[in-house]
């Protein structure tokens, strides 16, 4: 249509085509959104409030609590875990903490202490005895004994006092004992056995450790005093009685250089016991915990307590607040879809028509939210998994409804929004959401494609086949358990049948509440049986009879430019029902009687002709024709001149010498077509009409009259708001001369009709044309 209006003419007027009346969405501002938004308040706001009590129907939970059995009894129901559900093992974690604590190394405090000890009390010993007189030796030798708890012999005792012991002693045994003890002596090494991964040794000197993995190289007290033997027999040579005298002073003093420190060696255990991640099992959703008269056992004992643990509130508001955020987005979607060029905004009536099927069909899917819950375990169901009722929702059956009176975009957006209600309200996940959606989208795909009701019918089977084709979708994903895959498609092709029987019970219901029309309605209405029909058959046969050649014009035209046929040749037929009110006051139902225009103002004949498009919208209304063909009849003649009745009162204000007339009087009051349907019937109306005046209408000069015509109606800017482009235009010439060369064709002229004509000819004036067209 851009085409057109750069092509179309300023009017005399300085009236100018609304070049940017129709725009994509881009185009529209901030402002003009906020003015929409604020026009369709009320609607808006009664799909909030219907969000708003499904969000908080979502949030509620009609589950009965667990109950708990103890363990040895008879469960009089089934426990389903209705949630995934990690419980951890008590015993289980236990075992492994238990096992790591074993696992991990003592701990062994390396004092050099020790040494440093024994050096100092030899050294004081040996001193003593050094000082000590001849004769005190006996008491110092006793004195000494019950130092040691050991009992020194006298021999031991003199070999203490000579030097070449205490040479040896501090000079040479002393170190290599201060060696020895440094790399770590303990008490008994059989205690250390036990401790297979080794000790951990921790040097008191330096505050390092090092772990010993081989026990077997460390030495023990017992091992000590062999390893000194050998040490003072084989490497040093001493005789008996040195030896003797040195284990004497060694032995009783010789303390572990290793000892076990109970409190670290604890705490490392508690610390690795604290790092072990607990054993869980996992508790898949839908799990049968205890079947109904089973014996209930520890272990289901311990699940079962852990599932009534983890019972949610009656309400759960955080999930009934995003529902409602996420909803009111998808609603502004909704809302916004409306904005692109071809499709109508929403009404109230609208609004109240989508919150309506939203309730209803969310308070469906509650329902088979409750029937899978515990609530139902008294339905039988032929052991058919309670996961699978939600599929049995024939969402796809809401998203039909809507195809009948929504276009493609506005379905989209709303039956998003139906499978994100319904798939929360039923308690489903992401697959039960995609489920819905792409199931309704191939429903309004095949209802928008049904041109009748046995079409309708006949779309059951390809929409079970996109049904099966999405269950098996869902099936590959996990969702039902395999166990379930027969019986989940027994529910799947029910919802199909039942989506069926949803769109053919809702259909009428909304039409007759609402006054919706869908096509099935149209196609009602173009029955010729109907009292509007009938009627304006008898009081207006030629309105009746131009209204017939207008439909079929516009059926021929609408095909070929692609518009809406059906509707295009219903609006035709009921386009001039307006003139049943006063109909001899329209040249096509004036037979052998006067004009009655003859006696009327100029204005008075305008507003005659322009009050039929008003009554015809009354009588559309009164009759619930719907809104589609209201607003054609409506627009039909656009804001046209009726240049006849104009011209004429131009005439005589000249001649009279009035003020000149204003041509608004003389216009229609509009809107402009704002459809190609409604476009297609103003050009038809008028070409059909004006048709009639010519002269030998062969097909050229009906083609060159069509084209005058429609070229005429262009520049005027009648079709500046209507959504034909010049393409279509050039297509409409053609069909619109198909049909007009048809109801023109050239008949054989039989004898008798020839002299009956001669002799009308001899005996009466030839009818000069009207001065205007038959029908304005």
């Amino acid at each position: 249509m851009n085409a057109m209006r750069t092509q179309s003419k300023k009017k005399a007027n300085g009236s100018v085509s609304r070049t940017g009346a129709k725009t994509v969405l881009g185009s529209r501002s901030v402002s003009a959104l906020r003015l929409r938004l604020s026009s369709d308040a009320g609607g808006l706001l009664a799909l909030v409030g219907v969000l708003l009590a499904l969000s908080i129907m979502a949030g509620l939970r009609f589950e009965r609590p667990i109950t708990i059995y103890v363990a040895g009894e008879i469960a009089s129901q089934d426990i389903t875990a209705d949630e995934d559900l990690l419980l951890e093992e008590a015993e289980a974690t236990q075992r492994k903490r238990e096992q790591v604590s074993s696992a991990q190394p003592p701990v062994y405090d390396l004092s050099h202490e020790v040494v440093t000890d024994l050096k100092r009390r030899v050294t004081t010993i040996l001193d003593q005895i050094a000082q000590t007189p001849t004769e005190e030796l006996e008491r110092l030798r006793w004195q000494i004994s019950e130092s040691l708890n050991s009992e020194i012999s006298s021999r031991s005792l003199f070999m203490w006092r000579t030097d070449e012991f205490r040479q040896a002693l501090t000079g040479t045994i002393l170190p290599w004992l201060e060696t020895y003890f440094d790399y770590g002596v303990v008490g008994e090494k059989r205690l250390l056995l036990p401790n297979r991964g080794g000790i951990i040794i921790r040097d008191l000197g330096n505050d390092q450790e090092s772990l010993k993995a081989d026990l077997q190289l460390i030495r023990d007290l017992g091992q000590f005093r062999a390893d000194l033997e050998h040490y003072l027999r084989i490497d040093l040579k001493k005789p008996i009685r040195f030896r003797r005298a040195v284990e004497d002073i060694i032995h009783p003093m010789s303390m572990p250089s290793l000892t076990f420190n109970r409190e670290a060696t604890q705490s490392r255990k508690r610390e690795v016991m604290e790092a072990v991640e607990p054993v869980y099992t996992q508790i898949k959703k839908g799990e049968i915990i205890v079947r109904q008269g089973e014996r209930v056992t520890s272990d289901q004992q311990l699940k079962i307590q852990a599932l009534y643990t983890r019972q949610k509130s009656f309400f759960m508001p955080m999930q009934a607040s995003g529902i409602f955020i996420i909803g009111f987005l998808l609603l502004l979607g909704l809302y916004f879809s409306t904005m692109e060029v071809r499709t109508r905004d929403l009404a109230v009536r609208d609004a109240v028509f989508l919150g309506s099927v939203f309730l209803l069909f969310g308070l469906m899917a509650k329902v088979l939210a409750v029937i899978k819950t515990p609530l139902a375990q008294g339905i039988v169901f032929a052991n058919m998994s309670p996961e699978l009722f939600p599929y049995l929702l024939p969402a796809a059956g809401a998203m039909g409804v809507l195809a009948l009176f929504f276009p493609v975009v506005i379905c989209f957006f709303a039956g998003l929004l139906i499978a994100f209600l319904c798939g929360k309200l039923a308690g489903g996940g992401l697959e039960l959401v995609i489920f819905y959606f792409i199931s309704g989208m191939f429903n309004v795909f095949f209802i928008k494609r049904a041109q009748n009701r046995i079409e309708l019918l006949s779309s059951v089977f390809p929409l079970m086949g996109a049904l099966l084709l999405c269950w098996v979708g869902v099936l590959m994903l996990g969702s039902p358990s395999s166990a379930g895959i027969w019986s989940g498609t027994v529910l799947v092709f029910t919802c199909g049948l039942l989506s069926l029987l949803a769109v053919l019970a809702l259909s009428p219901i909304t039409e007759h509440v609402f006054g919706y029309t869908s096509r099935f309605k149209l196609m009602e209405l173009m029955n010729l049986e109907q009292p509007l029909l009938q009627e304006l058959m008898v009081n207006a046969p030629g309105t009746y009879h131009h209204s017939l050649v207008v439909s079929n014009m516009v059926e021929a035209g609408a095909r070929a430019i692609g518009a809406n046929p059906l509707l295009g040749k219903v609006a035709a037929l009921y386009h001039d029902i307006g003139k049943l009110k006063t109909p001899h006051y329209f040249i096509e139902n004036q037979f052998g009687c006067g004009n009655k225009h003859d006696k009327l103002a100029p204005s008075m004949s305008a507003l005659v002709l322009i009050s039929h498009a008003k009554k015809g919208v009354e009588l559309a209304r009164e009759h619930k024709l719907g809104p589609e063909i209201v607003d054609i009849i409506q627009q039909h003649h656009g804001t046209s001149l009726i240049t006849y009745f104009y011209h004429k009162a131009q005439e005589q204000a000249e001649s009279r010498g009035e003020e000149a007339v204003r041509e608004e009087d003389y216009r229609y009051p509009g809107p402009k077509p704002q459809t190609k349907e409604a476009g297609l019937i103003l050009l038809a109306d008028v070409i059909e009409a004006s048709s009639r005046t010519l002269v030998d209408p062969t097909p050229s000069r009906l083609k060159g009259h069509i084209q005058k015509l429609i070229r005429t109606i262009f520049t005027e800017g009648q079709l500046d708001e209507s959504e034909l482009t010049l393409k279509d235009l050039h297509l409409l010439t053609d069909a619109f001369l198909r049909i007009l060369t048809g109801i023109f064709h050239n008949r054989i002229e039989y004898p008798g009709d020839k002299a009956e004509s001669q002799s009308s000819q001899s005996g009466s004036k030839p009818v000069a044309p009207p001065m205007y067209p038959m029908h304005q």
